[in-house]
């Protein structure tokens, strides 16, 4: 005898949907939470480098330089979800006179993250060190802990991403505190 197949039943076609959408349940979530994650680090790398290149720079050139946020990149702002920018401060008034050339920039921070930091820029001068220990925070906008990540620069120049040491999946401070996103 010969039969031929020539599709599905429906009972088939319900087990195979049924399977499908408890894979997707399982797997959608754990996917976002990744690229949350990933984004965020890619995120704090490239700004850790910029950092990171500054203070390279002051000390190779033995002159103040600066990081900071900017909208046009020719003045500072206090809103570090703006691109960031690092110049020599030639004339060390703390500003980007027309004269002191851009040496790096980044580029704007992902639109469902954000980054909390200080009011003032952060200065390296000749010898590496900063002008005061800065912190940075990135957090996703749905504001959960355990997607929040520091930056901190240290008043020696070092700079340190936080860490979750106790690996409750939250990372913390300087001080062992856990962050959370303002």
């Amino acid at each position: 005898m010969y039969f031929s197949q020539r599709g599905v039943t429906l009972v088939e076609l319900m087990i195979g949907l049924a399977i499908v959408a408890i894979v997707l349940i399982v797997a959608v979530p754990a996917a976002q939470s990744i690229i949350i994650k990933n984004r965020i680090v890619a995120e704090i790398n490239e700004i850790s480098g910029v950092i990171q290149f500054a203070r390279a720079n002051a000390i190779d050139e033995q002159l103040n330089t600066i990081v900071c946020p900017t909208s046009d990149f020719s003045t500072c702002s206090s809103n570090w979800d703006q691109a960031k920018m690092v110049f020599g401060d030639e004339d060390a008034d703390g500003a980007r006179g027309d004269d002191e050339e851009l040496l790096v920039a980044t580029s704007l921070i992902s639109a469902s993250n954000y980054v909390a930091g200080p009011a003032a820029v952060i200065q390296f001068q000749g010898n590496g060190s900063a002008n005061a220990q800065t912190t940075l925070i990135i957090c996703h906008n749905n504001k959960q802990a355990a997607y929040a990540r520091a930056l901190t620069v240290s008043p020696q120049g070092r700079v340190r991403v936080s860490r979750d040491v106790n690996k409750d999946g939250v990372h913390e401070n300087d001080s062992g505190n856990p962050l959370s996103c303002p």
